[in-house]
């Protein structure tokens, strides 16, 4: 059996996406449970100089049915602001999940050694799409998914390192 762009890169999104839907599940029972409201975690951050629990949420959903679309599209640019509440965040993964899915093995295989570019303001980087995928969104995906569950972990949501993993592709 050979190991394929498509296991590299969808598979972790469709995991990492299904936990991120989970531990956002547990974030709004825990918010509501203990008064706190949703509102207000949205604009919490780690530290002052990081972007804000909205962005971090945000950006799982960008970095991976974004960046597929990107690469479909030939070029990928940072997400737009947003200004959801705590429903359309979850909404917003639930939608990249399923957009996620809606992508074949074949079209997704049929992605090597495409050319694409990154762009932000002036700036243009070059990519094959596994390299853009592999070593920009990828990581960007996991930065991003692990700042919003340090952020639901530092409000007091009792989730642990489980929740993050989720459904594990084991052996069957």
């Amino acid at each position: 059996m050979s190991f394929s762009l498509y296991d590299a890169t969808v598979r972790p999104y469709q995991q990492i996406l299904g936990s991120t839907l989970n531990f956002l599940d547990k974030g709004k029972s825990h918010l509501e449970e203990s008064g706190a409201g949703l509102s207000e975690i949205l604009d919490v951050r780690l530290i002052e100089d990081m972007l804000p629990f909205r962005f971090q949420v945000l950006s799982v959903a960008h970095h991976s049915l974004g960046a597929l679309k990107g690469v479909q599209k030939g070029e990928f640019g940072p997400p737009t602001p947003t200004e959801l509440d705590y429903a359309g965040l979850i909404s917003l993964v639930e939608d990249s999940f399923k957009g996620v899915n809606d992508f074949s093995e074949e079209e997704v295989n049929g992605f090597l050694g495409k050319s694409m570019f990154f762009k932000m303001g002036g700036m243009e980087i070059p990519f094959t799409a596994e390299g853009f995928l592999m070593s920009f969104s990828l990581p960007n995906f996991y930065f991003h998914a692990t700042t919003t569950y340090d952020i639901l972990r530092m409000k007091g949501v009792q989730i642990g390192k489980r929740d993050f993993m989720g459904q594990l592709r084991i052996k069957r």
